[in-house]
């Protein structure tokens, strides 16, 4: 498992559809070490904090593994490192062998897996295709998002150390199919209803998703 990118931008303004629009989604490689805070990395901000960012969005981080199909689906599209607005791009971390609640050493940071990530509308301004919303969520390759611990320095070449395994067993890679293709599975949501580690607001979803089908 190791950090084999660390990527930042500040937040842009770009034309999209007509408007104007500000976003953060643009993301550069950097070669020297950064520093990573509880929100963010130095370097590093959110253009929408309304749905951007947060103590359990600090770090966005995405496969490596995952561009090879990109490069399949997208073979017209140069696929940068750091071009999906993942902060980490690595390798040996995929969503469905990562629990929600694992907790990993990078450098001198501490980091808990929080979440999948759901894609916004800046994604496809990022790769300029309207459909890419829609075929990124479609492929589950959503990366995933961390929870600073403790801060301190990442760079490059880093590797991941596995502090602890959450003991629920609830993966990255079951969020994102009980949100996209089985909400009708009451065991999984009333387990995910119950992870600490999982957002409230992904909690309160589920718990409103078991509640309708009570009623029904």
């Amino acid at each position: 498992m190791k950090l084999i990118s660390v990527n930042v931008g500040l937040p842009q303004e770009v034309t999209w559809k007509g408007k104007t629009v500000s976003t953060g989604i643009f993301k550069e490689p950097v070669s020297e070490r950064v520093r990573v805070r509880s929100l963010n990395l130095d370097g590093d901000r959110q253009a929408d904090l309304t749905v951007h960012g947060g103590l359990d969005k600090a770090v966005y981080v995405y496969p490596f593994e995952h561009y090879d199909y990109w490069r399949s689906e997208l073979p017209d599209t140069e696929l940068t490192l750091g071009i999906f607005g993942e902060n980490f791009t690595v390798t040996g971390l995929r969503e469905e062998e990562l629990n929600i609640g694992d907790r990993f050493k990078i450098g001198s940071v501490e980091l808990m897996v929080t979440q999948p990530r759901l894609p916004c509308y800046k994604l496809a301004i990022c790769f300029g295709r309207s459909d890419m919303v829609k075929r990124f969520l479609a492929s589950r390759r959503t990366g995933f998002y961390f929870r600073v611990l403790q801060e301190g320095e990442v760079g490059a070449g880093d590797t991941l150390e596995l502090v602890s395994r959450d003991t629920n067993n609830i993966t990255v890679a079951d969020i994102t199919q009980l949100y996209v293709r089985e909400p009708n599975n009451p065991e999984l949501l009333h387990r995910v209803t119950q992870l600490k580690a999982l957002p409230e607001s992904w909690r309160d979803y589920f718990q409103d998703l078991l509640r309708r089908q009570d009623v029904r």
